[in-house]
């Protein structure tokens, strides 16, 4: 008899090859926010100017859209630099920053994904 609870349990394969897909949504959302000629590199820029590109990121692969504590912890994982700031101050309340080795590894991807179609 098969157990209903582990048939539901994602394999620790399937965790890492979510975490890189995230990774990969991310990266290319950071990509299509440059190529819509926005600057990227080393300014702190709030969550909500960002979040339309990760909308739409998540949309182009076909997932569900990020929480904000996942796209700051993805963000943090790949090296940029966020800091958190009152709640009250902002709806999303993150500041991102992302260096020039960053941007350009984004801008790869999205390149890469956008010419796959």
């Amino acid at each position: 008899m098969i157990d209903a609870a582990k048939v539901d349990q994602p394999s620790l394969f399937e965790t890492e090859k979510k975490d890189e897909e995230s990774v990969k949504v991310i990266l290319f959302a950071l990509g299509e926010f440059q190529s819509r000629g926005f600057e990227l590199i080393d300014r702190e820029l709030p969550l909500d100017r960002l979040r339309g590109a990760f909308k739409r990121g998540t949309e182009s692969f076909g997932m569900e859209e990020f929480s904000d504590e996942k796209i700051a912890g993805i963000l943090e994982g790949i090296g940029a630099t966020v800091k958190k700031i009152p709640s009250y101050v902002a709806t999303h309340p993150f500041r991102i920053t992302v260096s020039a080795e960053i941007a350009g590894h984004a801008s790869k991807v999205f390149e890469t994904e956008k010419s796959r179609g």
